[in-house]
């Protein structure tokens, strides 16, 4: 079947897939709302099972933040440099996520990773 539409495509100019992107974002579109509407009936349908109203679930949803989520965990603020460029300042980074590129510079070029710590403010 993709063959079939990959062939297809090849067939058709700018306009005519600028056309079927349109038809399949709509196509997209209207079985994410389906989707939703089967899942909001299967709720209905689990609620009245165990007789509880659908008003029940929200509620108990909107009262009951225990438990993980978005805004369950406390407020995380900015993290604070570890690490700082030795000739530039302004370049530091917090020991998270990917080297920035100096960093992989400086360990390429021999240097130790130590070196560039920023010392803690309470050590002296």
């Amino acid at each position: 079947m993709l063959d079939s539409i990959q062939e297809g495509l090849e067939q058709l100019g700018l306009d005519g897939l600028q056309q079927v992107e349109k038809r399949i974002e709509q196509e997209r579109k209207r079985r994410e709302k389906e989707a939703r509407k089967q899942a909001q009936q299967e709720i209905r349908e689990v609620a009245q099972r165990y007789g509880l109203g659908v008003e029940d679930l929200l509620a108990q949803v909107d009262t009951g933040k225990a438990g993980k989520g978005k805004g369950s965990s406390k407020s995380k603020g900015k993290v604070p440099p570890k690490f700082r460029h030795p000739e530039d300042p302004s370049k530091t980074w917090t020991g998270r996520g990917r080297k920035p590129k100096w960093v992989q510079a400086w360990e390429e070029a021999g240097g130790d990773l130590e070196a560039l710590r920023i010392p803690e403010q309470g050590a002296a």
